[in-house]
Formats: structure tokens, sequence, C-alpha cells
């Protein structure tokens, strides 16, 4: 599996904080993706953009921090991509803000050529392109719901069910081309339950992982993605079954008083893959 496949958060750090790119590692973030783009003032973007390059200078090839650029239909997001053409060592992934289009992915991953892209969709155009985008390139291994944006450009509330469709949307193009699907920040800081039910939600809608914005909210989005050990229990007891009726030659199986067949044991292998068992 790829290191997007195999995550379960991502960490956003303003890139003009370099001091807190550590300490976002150290969170127990699977990934962290330093931001040039919303969580910087224009003005401070260039300082931030020699910033990152430095940074990337001392890493080695085997890393886990990424980068947020600005879109490339401004001067900012082909300047974010010259400077990691600077840097002497990639970034683990580029998250590309406000995508809209295949075209905009197969320009990027042409720009940066090798590096894993992931596509952030945050309005009606970039939702109803959904697919295309997904298929776009080679490069591009996942998706990210661009909740706070959309919600804006709809004039609805920022709340689970009046972005229901808007996720349900993305999760069907991310299973169809089978990328990994990352669901937008939970943005209460204070508020650690909230961020485990959002991300159990998540997860049970078919998001494999959750963009976060703060260190706090690690540990209970990880719990909130985890599969419960019922859960867990019970797709062990199908695959053992599964595994004993091909032994015999038998079809249809019953397992907990329930019938299983194959769409049930693939599901029961997914979960305990996200479990990594």
């Amino acid at each position: 599996m790829t290191l997007l496949a195999k995550a379960r958060s991502l960490l956003f750090v303003p890139a003009d904080r370099p001091e807190r790119y550590a300490k976002a590692l150290a969170s127990g973030a699977d990934v962290v993706c330093i931001d040039l783009e919303d969580a910087l003032q224009p003005q401070a973007r260039e300082g931030a953009r020699k910033t990152l390059t430095d940074f990337f200078k001392s890493l080695r090839p085997a890393h886990r921090f990424g980068v947020r650029i600005n879109h490339l239909s401004n001067l900012d997001g082909l300047r974010d991509v010259l400077s990691l053409h600077a840097a002497e060592c990639s970034p683990a992934f580029v998250v590309m803000a406000k995508t809209q289009s295949a075209v905009e992915m197969q320009m990027l991953a042409a720009l940066l050529p090798g590096v894993p892209l992931i596509a952030l969709i945050e309005s009606v155009k970039g939702l109803e392109a959904a697919n295309a985008i997904a298929q776009a390139h080679a490069q591009v291994q996942a998706l990210m719901f661009g909740g706070a944006d959309l919600s804006a450009q709809l004039g609805c509330d920022m709340a689970w069910e009046p972005l229901l469709h808007a996720r349900s949307s993305l999760v069907m193009a991310a299973a169809t081309n089978e990328l990994a699907l990352f669901d937008m920040p939970w943005l209460n800081v204070q508020d650690l339950q909230g961020a485990e039910q959002e991300a159990a939600r998540a997860a049970a809608l078919g998001f494999s992982a959750k963009a976060l914005i703060h260190p706090l909210h690690v540990a209970p989005v990880h719990a909130g993605l985890a599969p419960t050990a019922q859960a867990l229990a019970q797709a062990q007891r199908i695959l053992a079954q599964d595994g004993a009726n091909q032994s015999a030659a038998q079809g249809v199986l019953t397992v907990d008083g329930q019938m299983v067949d194959r769409p049930v044991v693939l599901a029961a292998q997914r979960l305990l893959r996200r479990a990594g068992i």
C-alpha cells in the first residue's frame, strides 16, 4: 500500500511556522501537510517558500511531509511549484487547493513527475468533475473533501446533513477509482468528542482518512476511524468460516445468524485491512 492509502490522518501546519513541523509529525499524525495556501497571508508566502525549500533540502527521501499548494491558475500556485523544484528532496505528496478539472491535475503531474497528488475538491464545479479528476493521472492517489469552501458557495450550514450529498459523491468517485479519500477537518479545536464522532461517521460513509488542523485531534480521529472490537471479531469469524466453507466446497454460509455471501466477505477483508490485520 502507498503512504496515502495507509494514512488515517493528515495534519496541516502553516509553512511559515517551521518550529511546528517536527512537532506535527511527533503528534502521531500519519502524514503532515505543510500549507502554503489558506494558513498564510498572501504577503507571507514568499518567505514561507524559502523556509519550505530549506526544510526539504534537509530531509531524506523516505519522509512523511507533503505540501498544499495554491491553485495553478494564479501566480502563487506556479511559484509554489517552482519552490518545490528548488528543493533537493521531493515532497511525499502534494495537495492542490480548489481542484476543479482533470486537466489541472494532468498539468500538475507534468510539472511534478512522480510525486503523489491529492485533489482537494471544494467547489460545485470540482464536485461535478470528481470522477474525471480521480481518473486524470496515475499520480492522483487521493481525493480530499473541502467542506468549508463548498458550504460557503452553496450557502448551506457547514454541518453533516447539508454536506452529506457532497461527501457521498466523493466516496463514489474515490471508490470507483480505488483512491484514498480524506474528509474535511473538524474545526472545533477543543471538542475532541466531536472530532471522534465525525471521524466515525466519515469512516461509515466510506472515507479512509481525515484532514486535521490541530494535533489534539490525532488520537480522537484515529479512534473514530478504527473499527470496533466487535466488528473486528465478526470480520475474523466471517473469514474463518469462509475459508472452511471453501475447503469443503460449500456455498453461502451463515455467521452469527447472518447470511454471508461474497460482498460480505469482501467487506470483512476491507475492515481487517483498515485495522492493519
